[in-house]
C-alpha cells in the first residue's frame, strides 16, 4: 500500500468541546496522515459508517463527557459487526486509568490522557497501522 494513513477523528455524544480533537487532527495531518474530522455530536453509528465509507486505517475518538465506558464498547461492537477487525480504535480525553485498562482489554487501542505528546500519538498510530494493515 502506498498511500498515507487515513484516520477518522470524531467527537461522540453531546460533548461540545472539540479544541483537543482539532489539535490532534492537525498534528496527525502534520505527521503525514490523511485526517477526516467528523465534527461534533456524532453517534457511534455515524462514526463507524463514516469510517467504513472513508476506508480508514484508524478511528480516534475524543471524549470528555464521561461516557467513554458506553461509547468505546458501542463503537467496538459496531466495528466488529461490520468486519472492521483490522481498523484501530484509539482515542483520548478524560478517562481514568482503570477505565483505560478495561477498554484496552475489550479491544481498544492505546488511549491517551490530556497533555499526551502529539508525536507520541502519531508514532503509536503509525506503528499500529504498519503492524496490522499491510503497509
Amino acid at each position: 500500500m502506498n498511500r498515507p494513513i487515513r484516520i477518522l477523528v470524531a467527537k461522540v455524544g453531546l460533548d461540545g468541546h472539540d479544541r483537543g480533537a482539532k489539535v490532534i487532527a492537525s498534528s496527525l495531518k502534520d505527521a503525514g496522515m490523511e485526517v477526516i474530522y467528523t465534527g461534533l455530536r456524532q453517534t457511534p453509528d455515524m462514526v463507524v459508517n463514516a469510517a467504513l465509507q472513508e476506508d480508514v486505517d484508524a478511528i480516534g475518538i475524543s471524549i470528555l463527557s464521561g461516557a467513554h465506558m458506553t461509547v468505546f464498547p458501542k463503537v467496538l461492537a459496531l466495528m466488529k459487526a461490520k468486519g472492521m477487525n483490522d481498523v484501530l480504535l484509539t482515542g483520548g480525553g478524560i478517562i481514568p486509568e482503570d477505565d483505560m485498562a478495561e477498554l484496552t482489554q475489550l479491544g481498544c487501542g492505546q488511549l491517551f490522557a490530556p497533555g499526551a505528546p502529539t508525536a507520541q500519538i502519531a508514532d503509536y498510530i503509525k506503528t499500529w497501522v504498519k503492524d496490522h494493515r499491510n503497509f
